[in-house]
């Protein structure tokens, strides 16, 4: 089957099929082994990529403005201190400036496609990210890739699955442990929700701890029940840091996220009650009781609170594979969005 994906947003993978994940992911695997190849050095010749940042990044922009470069474009970094946003019963506007649709208008004539990244701190309430993006979309013809966002990370989930597949081969049946760990950072969703979301649909048993009154938003809960549902797999979830660590567990992605009303309370009042929880940590006594599990994070990885070095900088420990990866899959994201390249699957 001939997947093409010319113009189609990337905002979430929850909203791309088994068959375009599949493609993009057998595209990413043929890129990062012929790199520099003639093949795909001239997709996005002349064209422009522009990338929003309301929030930093170190991977996210490399790895952006490398993909562009290797494709035969370019990438234009934006960072619009300037606008600030609000949602509104009439969607989403900006205060000051121009509307997200006469900057969308405007940018689609400009560039072949645009990233953007807005975390939490760039928002005032959850879902607002989001929601700005999609607005972008709205008016955009070219294609919008999230870059990250307050909800979901789909270049991220694409990476991640990219890495556990080199490493472990096929995952269906295979179990995954999502664990909640303490951190000096308030850490967003949306690493954790997009693979939550991918890895249950691929088919994947997915277990899920954290310590009480740490629960994700119920409506991306509900989209994993559901994919195990579909699969015939299983969604555990466990309270307790050790409980979960057990010898069918292959995968164990420690990290940190904010409690649920991190946006009444703020950052610093999150990180003092998180700093207090020290026993959620990943550490190699409770990988031990793993079936060889490998530890995989999206970074930056906080060392001595999230997973212990021995872990991180382990043997058994893939961080940095998916780091790469990020290059390739988001190659392949603007190689069959933005360029037209189908892939058969």
């Amino acid at each position: 089957m001939l997947i093409d994906i010319k113009g189609k947003d990337i905002i979430c993978t929850q909203e791309l099929s088994i068959s375009e994940i599949r493609a993009l992911l057998k595209l990413s695997k043929e890129m990062k082994s012929d790199r520099f190849g003639e093949k795909y050095s001239s997709l996005l010749k002349n064209q422009t990529f522009l990338m929003f940042f309301f929030n930093p990044s170190l991977r996210t922009r490399i790895s952006f403005e490398a993909a562009a470069t290797e494709l035969g474009g370019h990438a234009q970094f934006l960072e619009p201190k300037t606008m600030r946003l609000k949602k509104t019963s009439k969607g989403v506007e900006v205060q000051a400036g121009e509307t997200i649709e006469d900057a969308a208008r405007v940018l689609d004539r400009y560039g072949c496609g645009m990233g953007i990244r807005i975390l939490e701190t760039s928002v005032e309430n959850y879902g607002d990210g989001n929601a700005i993006l999609r607005e972008y979309a709205r008016w955009m013809k070219a294609p919008i890739i999230n870059m990250a966002d307050d909800k979901y990370h789909p270049c991220q989930g694409l990476s991640d699955i990219m890495g556990m597949q080199e490493h472990r081969g096929e995952l269906k049946s295979k179990t995954v442990l999502m664990t909640w760990a303490h951190s000096s950072l308030a850490r967003s969703y949306c690493s954790v929700h997009e693979h939550l979301l991918i890895s249950s649909r691929l088919g994947m048993n997915v277990r899920l701890a954290y310590p009480k009154g740490y629960d994700l938003p119920e409506e991306e809960i509900s989209r994993v029940k559901e994919n195990c549902q579909k699969n015939g797999t299983s969604f555990q979830i466990f309270h307790d840091p050790d409980e979960a660590y057990t010898g069918d567990v292959e995968f164990v992605y420690s990290r940190n996220w904010f409690g649920p009303d991190f946006y009444e309370i703020g950052k610093e009042a999150e990180i003092f009650r998180a700093s207090k929880m020290t026993d959620w940590i990943c550490t190699g006594e409770r990988m031990s009781r793993t079936n060889n599990a490998l530890f995989i994070h999206p970074m930056p990885v906080d060392r001595g609170k999230e997973v212990t070095d021995e872990v991180a900088s382990g043997p058994d420990s893939i961080i940095v594979d998916i780091a790469e990866n990020r290059l390739h899959t988001q190659k392949a994201i603007m190689a069959m969005t933005i360029a037209g390249l189908k892939v058969d699957v």
